[in-house]
This record gives structure tokens, C-alpha cells and sequence, in this order.
């Protein structure tokens, strides 16, 4: 009987951090406030492949789009797994808002792993430097980029590789 009184006792308690509503790409989440209001969340530090959104990106032979999306789906697909690993919940720091409106946020999963940092150690982002300066953990993110950067990790082993920031610019 004490188990079972143990056990739904999860239930009585408020979940802690903000829910997953969705990982939009490799840096973007839609979260749920404790209100129940759901918000855009920027990885702040980092800048992760893009991801196709036009059926005209989706069917793009160029082998730069091509590249460029491999990675950006691979980006989205692994913080997908860090969202379900830690539950569909993370806290955020929230550092201040971007020109579209999104947060700008260091997350964690429920264990402290900083997501950032998990992509940047894996070679699925890149430090944002014109942003690095306003990052809080500046020193984490910049020894896991460091790190994948020696060992040619992720888009740091592709030499076709374009970095996001000039990709966006090549195709405004």
C-alpha cells in the first residue's frame, strides 16, 4: 500500500520547469509557461543547421541546401532526444529576446544537462560569437566546441559544411 501511495504521489506534486510543447529545429522549442501559455524558446550561444521548411527547400538538389538540412534535421533530431530523455520538461535562463520575439535561453534538462552544450560537444551548432559575450556559460560552450572542433565532429568532419549564419545570409 505504501508503494502505490509513493508512487502517485508524482502526481500530486507540480511538475518543475517549463513543458516541451515541440522542437521546431536544432535551436528552437515552443514551451509551456506554469499559466499554460506557450512562448518561443532561442538556445542562446548557439546556432544550429537549418532545417527545410518550403516544399521548395525540401525538394532543393543543391548540394549545399542538401548539406545544410542533413545536419539541420540530425540538430533537431538529437534535442528531440534530450527533450524526451529528460521528460518533456527544461528550466530555463532566460538571457533576453530575440528580433522575432523568441526568448533567448540557456536550457537544462531536468538533470542540469545544458542542451548547448550537448550539440556544440556533438558538432550539431556552433558557437553564435556575435552573441557569446551575453552567454553565461560562455566557458562550457566554448571547451565543447573547442572539443568537437579537434576531433572533426559533426560538421566540423565536413568539409562542404556552411556555417548557418552565412547560409541565412546566401539565401534572403
Amino acid at each position: 500500500m505504501m508503494i502505490f501511495g509513493l508512487i502517485s504521489c508524482d502526481r500530486l506534486v507540480a511538475p518543475s520547469g517549463y513543458l516541451v510543447e515541440r522542437v521546431s529545429d536544432g535551436d528552437t522549442l515552443v514551451v509551456k509557461d506554469p499559466n499554460g501559455e506557450n512562448f518561443k524558446v532561442r538556445l542562446a550561444c548557439v546556432d544550429a543547421p537549418e532545417i527545410p521548411h518550403t516544399k521548395k527547400q525540401k525538394s532543393s538538389n543543391r548540394s549545399m541546401d542538401r548539406d545544410q538540412f542533413i545536419w539541420g534535421v540530425r540538430a533537431q533530431t538529437r534535442v528531440q532526444q534530450l527533450v524526451d530523455q529528460g521528460g518533456n520538461r527544461v528550466s530555463l535562463k532566460i538571457i533576453g529576446t530575440d528580433r522575432y520575439g523568441r526568448k533567448l535561453a540557456e536550457v537544462r534538462l531536468r538533470d542540469g544537462t545544458l542542451i548547448q552544450q550537448v550539440l556544440l560537444q556533438e558538432g550539431l551548432a556552433k558557437i553564435y560569437r556575435s552573441y557569446l559575450n551575453s552567454c553565461p556559460s560562455k566557458d562550457i560552450v566554448e571547451q565543447a566546441e573547442a572539443e568537437a572542433q579537434q576531433q572533426h565532429l559533426g560538421v566540423w568532419g565536413d568539409p562542404k559544411f556552411v556555417n548557418p549564419w552565412e547560409y541565412r545570409s546566401l539565401h534572403r
